[in-house]
């Protein structure tokens, strides 16, 4: 039985992954800034702890969640986000990046917050999966716009790449996962797969996760991506 904790857990992929780890009869710390009523029902599971007040942005709300926790945490994933949407055309006619700066705070140096303060609750053979996306590539970059999501999502891989390389001696391996077009709030409600879906793709590829590919780039699927 594994301990797993998720960030970003009242919702979509997070909190499909809180009941895909229940359901298995893992340990799950479910973490998120305000809960919901799918989330509190999970919570009447044993197995089930909501961690719920905690914002990602904010390093000593992180820092509290550490010390809370009484017992090791084998798998991390770093999945809240969000996405604001934005074109050139925008940007020229209203500048300004707070949009910018707090899908930032939130998806690149949340996740680093994030692993920063539970990393002392990790330990050799833990694992660490960040929630990225595809739209983070530059060779995959066709289309444009989304300045501020696929910034982001660049700078969290990037971030991801350093922490497989700074990690790989203790024994703690990371994947930078993308979970697909999944219909979510975000995309609001479009896409090719449901969060449960997403959320077992995920959980299969960090079942395979080992420190020989830590700080690769794959698709929930399986598929190597390119950066």
């Amino acid at each position: 039985m594994a301990r797993v904790c998720v960030t970003g857990s009242n919702r979509g992929i997070g909190l499909a992954l809180c009941e895909f780890y229940a359901q298995r009869g893992d340990t799950v710390h479910a973490v998120c800034r305000s809960t919901s009523p799918r989330l509190d029902a999970l919570a009447n599971e044993a197995n089930v702890e909501v961690h719920a007040g905690v914002d990602v942005r904010d390093t000593s709300s992180m820092l509290r969640l550490a010390d809370g926790l009484e017992e090791p945490i084998d798998l991390l994933i770093c999945n809240a986000g969000i996405s604001e949407r934005d074109s050139l055309e925008g940007l020229l006619e209203a500048p300004g990046d707070d949009a910018i700066l707090r899908q930032f705070e939130i998806n690149a140096l949340g996740a680093l917050h994030t692993v920063f303060a539970l990393l002392r609750r990790m330990g050799p053979g833990g694992k660490i999966g960040l929630v990225s996306s595809l739209m983070g590539s530059m060779a995959d970059n066709t289309s444009g716009g989304y300045y501020g999501y696929r910034m982001s999502k660049a700078a969290l891989n990037a971030a991801g790449v350093s922490l497989a390389n700074d990690l790989r001696r203790a024994g703690i391996a990371v994947a930078i996962l993308h979970p697909g077009y999944v219909a979510t709030d975000m995309t609001q409600g479009r896409g090719t797969m449901s969060p449960e879906e997403a959320a077992n793709g995920i959980a299969r590829r960090l079942t395979q996760l080992g420190v020989e590919d830590t700080g690769t780039f794959w698709h929930a699927s399986g598929k190597a991506l390119p950066w």
